[in-house]
């Protein structure tokens, strides 16, 4: 494996070699013969450093993709751009309200908010806390910057994969309006609409307004309900943004946004992609028929098996305030304000269960489902230039309340059904003991073994509201940070960034039990006399036997039927031990972070550079209840509460080497970048089947190359290529402490994390690729046509965090495509578009079947494993109208 790694880092050193000695040598020779100036690839603008700079100047792997590009792919958020960045992965889980964004197979699982991101997102300079946050309707846009690797010394802490830039589109002073209508397959619909005009001299509005719907396209079964939604993934949403710029003198301006959206859908049923022998127990408790799919059923029919709801009500809404003066000053500078207040709420239902059982589920409303943030963020920087330096020093400053209420209710298949499952097994194990003695065990209605064991009537020991979780959190966070460019000759340029961050998080967390949780407190009042006295119920003629015979039966059984019964029955949901528990943590960090790059310039169209960067993404708390065998949040699996769920914050030192070439007049840009990045205490949560974990990772290391093209050829004119391709070989290290990370000795349930030691990392394919080629061309006298294919590639990766290897998705490519033809002067347009145009079949994110998988063993045929999926193809027609 080493050689094989240093195999292809050496590749990867001699392209970004070969590329820039190639770029270097008919470089001055074009430049003689160069006649007319180079068109616009070669004069492409970015603010990857808070300044407009040449995107072929910027020393850092950035995928920028311009309005035209992002329109003719049909992007609207965050998730459908993955298709246009190698590298980039997107994906979402319970809810629209889970999404994760990862740019070299680094990002952070999103199923708890008590984790911040790896990858950035910002819109407009505002800060958004969560990926899933910035999963909006982003408007009209300028251009997006997928910026690679650490960024935290310019856009702070929680960058420490990437950011992702959007720039929508501010207002000018000139009058237009823009429409566009949109209908397409599952029922799709769609209207948008903008409006900018001059307010007098010294003012300009845009406001921007669009609704849009579809059906769902998972087919739900329903069971005996409460649920009557028959399909899910439907899509009901509309946003709205207004944008006001001020212009008070020549050297200030004031630009003012404020934004809503509300997206009211049903998301997120999940599949069987694996179904294993508990399906018989899920389909007798659900009253009979199909509960859950059948062995062989293909997950990619896109049916899922749901009972419960799982509609969700996400409103996001924010004011921002941002002010440019340039000033006379320090030669010219210019301070920048950024002020923001942004409010976002999420409240979703869920089957926790995924089939028609009623097990476990959360109905959603606020008083069960409720995620909110409540974030106010300053930023001020200061930006000029001399003849030899271009600096800029800021300060930011955010305050940011997160509000949490979790709950689970059991429904009233859950008793019968774990009951079921573990008395099944546990029986039959003990009869396979007691045979040698001439013993004989009653195997019969093992869904009576837990109320045998409590003593309480049969479907009374878990009904009810089990779990209500409350919890407050306050994160403040402030920083000092500096960046500067010292042009220490005409071609080299050195530049020293440096932030201090200091973050301060308190979180106040009050769990209740609404319904008593009365099976488990009852077992535990004495579980080895409950479980003992249950079992001996068990045994045939066991009262008949000599006391010490009897001691002895059960002093073989009890040290794993009590584990066994009493870990179940105690559940994190149904666990007595956390009804009326409050507890209070708190957590101070106080870190650096910085970056030093070189990069020369060979000649006007060859620049090379090389820089190393410290990266941080803040430490937090688990939002989830916690409980383990000795209380404490890393402890072997348990039902002891652990109050301290608290994890550390996670670190990345990152080199690259890379070079930027210009091309054919400034039509073709080849760019490369070799990259090593180094994770300590990375940040990983995983959904076990029965809870989420937390757990940092000592060590994981992503490496490779990264390469892009942007091509316009003169000899084809109207036609633009844009794509990338990248190797990265991201790894976890191969010594990780804990007992989850350690091989089980036989086929048990233990240690749910043995596979990671040394293995690469889940939702990290080694190969990623895309590649977007447009046409433009003219016909008739006055009439236009375009036509646009993107395509993106990624090579087989795991999408379990556990990577156990029913999880494994094979190589796959999506493909969108766009045809159009409309008015030379964009007046209007019509265009047929399909997204995932050849059908592609791909999971998204692979998982444990809750309650459904016994074992972390591969192959264990009573493990079932549940999928979301990737959407499946959609196409349509939009028609476009410009004044």
């Amino acid at each position: 494996m080493a050689r094989a790694t240093l195999q292809h880092t050496g590749l990867a050193i001699a392209v970004v070699a070969a590329l820039t000695c190639m770029a270097a040598a008919p470089a001055a020779h074009a430049q003689e013969e160069r006649t007319e100036e180079p068109v616009t690839l070669a004069t492409m603008t970015v603010t990857a450093q808070k300044r407009e700079e040449a995107l072929q100047d910027v020393p850092i792997s950035v995928t920028a993709l311009s309005e035209q590009l992002l329109q003719d792919t049909g992007v609207r958020d965050i998730k459908d751009l993955q298709v246009l960045v190698p590298g980039m992965t997107v994906t979402s889980t319970q809810s629209e309200a889970i999404t994760t964004a990862r740019i070299r197979g680094i990002g952070t699982v999103g199923d708890n908010v008590g984790l911040e991101s790896s990858v950035g997102i910002v819109i407009d300079g505002v800060y958004r806390p969560r990926n899933s946050v910035g999963f909006v309707d982003l408007g009209q846009l300028e251009r997006i910057e997928v910026l690679k690797g650490p960024q935290g010394t310019v856009f702070g802490k929680n960058t420490s994969a990437g950011v992702i830039n959007v720039v929508t589109r501010r207002p000018s002073f000139t009058q237009s309006a823009e429409g566009e209508i949109t209908v397409g397959n599952y029922g799709a619909w769609g209207v948008a609409g903008s409006y900018n005009d001059a307010l007098g001299e010294n003012a300009a509005l845009n406001v921007y307004a669009a609704k849009r719907t579809r059906d769902g396209w998972m087919d739900v079964r329903t069971g005996n309900g409460p649920r009557r939604e028959t399909d899910d993934y439907d899509q009901n949403f509309h946003t709205l943004r207004g944008k006001l710029l001020v212009e008070p003198s020549d050297t200030v301006e004031v630009i003012f946004t404020a934004d809503y959206t509300s997206r009211e859908e049903n998301c997120c049923t999940a599949v069987q992609t694996t179904v294993g022998a508990t399906s018989a127990i899920i389909n007798g408790v659900a009253g009979g028929g199909k509960a859950i799919a059948a062995p062989g059923d293909d997950p990619f029919d896109r049916v899922a098996y749901s009972n419960r709801s799982t509609s969700q009500d996400i409103k996001d809404k924010g004011v921002s305030m941002e002010i440019n003066w340039d000033m006379e000053a320090l030669g010219g500078a210019t301070l920048t304000s950024i002020t923001a207040s942004r409010d976002w709420q999420a409240i979703n239902g869920l089957d926790y269960d995924f089939t028609t059982a009623d097990l476990i589920y959360r109905n959603p409303n606020a008083d069960e489902s409720f995620t909110g943030f409540e974030t106010f963020s300053q930023e001020l920087r200061l930006t000029g230039a001399t003849d030899r330096v271009d600096w800029m020093v800021g300060i930011f400053y955010s305050d940011e309340d997160l509000n949490r209420t979790e709950t689970y209710r059991v429904g009233a298949g859950y008793e019968p059904f774990l009951s079921t499952l573990v008395g099944s097994q546990l029986l039959a194990q003990m009869a396979a003991q007691l045979a040698p003695l001439g013993l004989t065990v009653n195997t019969a209605n093992p869904a009576l073994l837990f109320s045998q064991v409590s003593g309480q009537p049969f479907g009374t020991n878990f009904a009810g509201l089990g779990a209500l979780d409350r919890h407050r959190q306050n994160a403040k966070s402030s920083a000092l940070f500096t960046n500067n460019t010292w042009h220490a000759t005409d071609a080299l340029d050195l530049t020293l960034g440096l932030r201090y961050t200091r973050e301060k998080k308190t979180l106040d967390s009050a769990y209740t039990n609404p319904n008593g949780s009365i099976g488990c407190g009852a077992t535990l009042a004495n579980p080895t006399a409950r479980v003992g006295g249950a079992l001996a119920q068990r045994i045939n003629g066991f009262a008949s036997l000599p006391a010490p015979t009897q001691q002895a039966i059960l002093a073989q059984l009890l040290p794993v039927a009590v584990p066994a019964i009493v870990g179940r029955m105690c559940l994190p949901w149904t666990n007595a031990l956390h009804n009326g528990r409050n507890t209070r943590q708190e957590m101070d960090e106080k870190e650096w972070s910085g970056t030093v790059k070189a990069a020369y310039r060979w000649n006007d169209s060859v620049m090379g550079y090389a820089s190393a960067a410290r990266g941080y993404k803040g430490g937090g708390f688990n939002l989830d209840r916690v409980q383990s065998a000795d209380g404490t949040s890393i402890g072997a699996p348990g039902i002891l509460p652990a109050d301290d769920t608290s994890f550390p914050g996670e670190f990345v030192d990152s080199y690259e080497l890379g070079t930027k070439t210009t091309w054919a007049d400034g039509n073709l840009l080849l760019n490369a970048a070799l990259f090593y990045q180094k994770y300590t205490d990375f940040q990983l949560n995983s959904f076990l089947g029965t809870s989420f974990v937390v757990r940092s990772i000592p060590e994981v290391v992503s490496q490779g190359v990264d390469t892009e093209i942007l091509w316009q050829p003169k000899a084809v004119d109207g036609l633009m290529l844009q794509g990338g391709l990248m190797y990265a070989d991201t790894r976890y290290g191969d010594d990780i402490p804990g007992g989850d990370f350690t091989p089980p000795p036989g086929p048990t349930g233990c240690c749910a994390l043995y596979k990671l030691p040394g293995a690469q990392m889940s939702f990290a394919p080694k190969w990623s690729g895309s590649i977007s080629a447009t046409y433009e061309w003219d016909f008739g006298s006055d009439l236009v046509g375009r036509f646009n294919i993107g395509a993106k590639y990624m090579s087989e990766y795991n999408t379990g965090s556990d990577l156990d290897p029913e999880k494994m998705q094979d190589a796959f490519t999506v493909a969108n495509a766009r045809i159009g033809f409309g008015a030379r002067d964009q007046r209007w347009m019509v265009e047929l578009w399909s997204s995932n145009l050849f059908d592609t079949e791909y999971v998204q994110v692979g998982f444990d079947g809750p309650l459904q998988a016994p074992t972390s063993i591969p192959n264990d045929p009573n493990n079932t494993y549940n999928a979301f999926l990737g959407a499946p193809r959609m196409y349509g027609v939009t028609f476009r109208v410009r004044y």
